[in-house]
């Protein structure tokens, strides 16, 4: 105890002590004497930051009876069917976030989820409009909703958007509670938050936690265009499509997904911004479904090696990697390996904050791309199609072929058109690498059975084009290769080493 005390004791007789006595008091504090030495007064204690811990109760009791349960029968449902241990075990539909390595977990029989989808809602008018998640009534046969008071209706399903997770349903009553919708733009990491809904089938089960990021990028699933509020509010099954609330009351989000290795709660959980939602549900009530404005070009992030290849001061911005063929971007002259660096005149950090930008506008809207292009900055107008939410082919790899004659070593094979319309490709599109015997072009990630689709801003589309695209470098060069694997596709910079023989380099 006295070894604890000890440094404040001294630091009070510092501060107490007298001008005549500076001597005396420096030396028991351990610190040598200074000539010029000056008593000074103490410092200004720092401001209070944090002043004790809220009270949620009365943001509860006003809010609570505008949060409803969601049941979605789905696929002729399975109400009279028992459920089985491994039910029990398996994790519903809306987790959407699994760990590195963890299993998709298998369905039961029937295909996407024979049974009962669990999740929540919240009411945001009074003629009995309700928000949840579009994953919660995917495939529902009917729509179950429950109000605080425990009446019940069947909804309609006025519109679902698959891309934002959002669907919007209706029932028939009026003079409902509803909630207030908040500005989550205006969001700031360290905010208190609150959700309400129903984990594990526990009605209007509240769980506090602050944002823990805003403007999250979504790589386990396809929502692009969805900038995510990351918290640390205990999200489990069955909040699903419920509110996040601020502590106003006002919605700020809709509970989505949980980033989890178990299946359960692990201190990160996904909301999707309400003014993202709110966009979806204008335009499912105006026409039942939701459009969102297109670039036609393909992103990637830019890494220090690619940025030395370019030219560029540093990572920042969105690297083009493809240009859709007649698209908007290519009307406007965006070529391949341009790096956007803004959008309407806001930054571009980093790849995955291009698409929510684009998303928000629809069809039509001219917009103003900043683009860094051979080491100078321009602006291009570029007036956005209309996104194609439509799947895309899954490739797979090609066979193997005998000879290089390149510096980089990566033995090419041509593919055969039914080759690349099993890879997704056009026609002339894309050579398939075979073997790797370029000891940079190893270092640098690539694989046999990646494809090959350009060499900088060049298209290849046959094993000799690739090898005089390569040929052509010049020593010393950095080769920005275009790669597909996968399904997507990437620049991968390849800079050749100087060594005794070309499949060395």
């Amino acid at each position: 105890m006295r070894a604890a005390l000890r440094p404040v004791f001294r630091n009070a007789l510092l501060v107490a002590a007298t001008a005549t006595a500076t001597t005396a008091v420096l030396v028991a504090t351990d610190v040598m004497p200074n000539a010029n030495a000056q008593t000074t007064a103490p410092a200004t204690p720092a401001p209070q930051m944090v002043s004790g811990l809220p009270d949620f109760t009365n943001l509860v009791d006003q809010v609570g009876p505008a949060v409803v349960n969601v049941e979605a029968d789905i696929n002729g449902g399975a109400k009279d069917q028992p459920a089985t241990d491994d039910d029990e075990d398996m994790p519903e539909f809306f987790r959407r976030f699994f760990g590195p390595g963890m299993p998709m977990p298998q369905m039961p029989p029937g295909g996407r989820g024979q049974g009962v989808s669990m999740g929540t809602g919240f009411l945001i008018s009074p003629d009995g409009y309700v928000l949840t998640n579009h994953h919660v009534v995917d495939g529902a046969d009917e729509v179950k909703v429950r109000l605080s008071d425990r009446r019940e209706f069947t909804a309609k399903v006025v519109g679902s958007d698959e891309q934002s997770d959002v669907a919007l349903l209706k029932i028939a009553a009026t003079n409902l509670p509803s909630l207030r919708i908040g500005d989550s733009r205006a969001l700031r990491p360290g905010q208190w938050v609150v959700a309400i809904g129903s984990p594990f089938g526990l009605d209007h089960s509240v769980t506090a936690g602050i944002v823990s990021a805003v403007g999250r990028s979504n790589p386990y699933a396809n929502q692009q265009y969805v900038p995510f509020i990351q918290t640390d509010v205990a999200i489990n099954r069955g909040n699903s499509g419920g509110p996040l609330l601020d502590t106003r009351g006002q919605v700020v989000g809709i509970n989505s997904q949980i980033f989890s290795n178990s299946g359960g709660y692990m201190g990160v959980s996904f909301a999707i911004p309400i003014d993202v939602a709110m966009n979806a549900v204008d335009q499912l009530k105006r026409s039942g479904r939701v459009s969102r404005g297109l670039l036609g070009i393909g992103l990637e992030g830019i890494d220090n090696d690619q940025a030395r290849a370019l030219g560029l001061p540093d990572t920042r911005g969105a690297l083009v990697r493809e240009v859709q063929p007649g698209g908007g971007a290519a009307k406007a002259g965006v070529q391949r390996l341009d790096v956007i660096r803004a959008f309407n005149g806001t930054p571009i950090e980093d790849a995955s904050s291009l698409p929510p930008l684009v998303g928000a506008l629809p069809p039509g809207a001219k917009t103003t791309l900043t683009i860094m292009r051979d080491g100078k900055s321009r602006d291009v107008t570029v007036v956005l199609g209309e996104l194609d939410a439509g799947p895309r082919t899954i490739p797979t790899s090609a066979t193997p072929a005998p000879t290089h004659d390149n510096p980089l070593g990566i033995v090419g094979e041509d593919l055969d058109q039914a080759q690349r319309r099993q890879l997704g490709l056009d026609a002339g599109e894309g050579v398939a690498i075979a073997r790797i015997e370029g000891l940079a072009a190893r270092r640098a990630g690539l694989q046999p059975g990646d494809v090959i689709l350009a060499v900088g801003r060049n298209s290849v589309g046959t094993r000799a084009a690739l090898d005089r695209e390569l040929r052509a470098l010049k020593a010393g060069d950095t080769a920005m290769l275009l790669v597909q694997r996968g399904g997507s596709s990437r620049y991968v910079a390849v800079t050749p080493r100087p060594a005794s023989t070309p499949s060395e380099q």
